[in-house]
């Protein structure tokens, strides 16, 4: 006998180490691997799905931004030009009522916390 091919008193078969690999049906392999893809397709969409969703409300809130942006503009734009906005008018005749004293300082913090609460969204 050949001494490469014994080891420990066990003669080796000349070839692959390990386990042979069971005979694999392919049909059922195909079959797993369709179903894998179809999985694979259907996450995706879900995930663009999601993700234009999710784009079109970013765009929605932006839009509302700039309109609110736009409101504050002209009537910063109206103060400049010496004429108090009939909105401030209504806010500060509303605060007028509660606490006279106050209304400057109420104003300032009412604008600045709407401010606030859209810049955080």
């Amino acid at each position: 006998m050949d001494e490469s091919k014994v080891a420990g008193g066990k003669v080796k078969k000349p070839g692959k180490r390990g386990r042979k690999p069971a005979k694999i049906d392919l049909k059922a392999k195909l079959e797993r691997s369709r179903q894998s893809a179809r999985e694979c397709r259907a996450r995706k969409k879900l995930r663009y799905q999601y993700l234009e969703e999710l784009v079109s409300s970013r765009e929605r809130a932006i839009c509302a931004l700039r309109e609110e942006l736009e409101m504050y503009k002209q009537w910063c734009m109206a103060m400049d030009q010496g004429k108090i906005p009939s909105e401030i008018k209504a806010l500060l005749s509303g605060e007028e009522q509660s606490k006279p004293q106050q209304n400057v300082g109420k104003m300032a913090r009412a604008v600045k916390s709407d401010s606030n609460s859209h810049s955080s969204r």
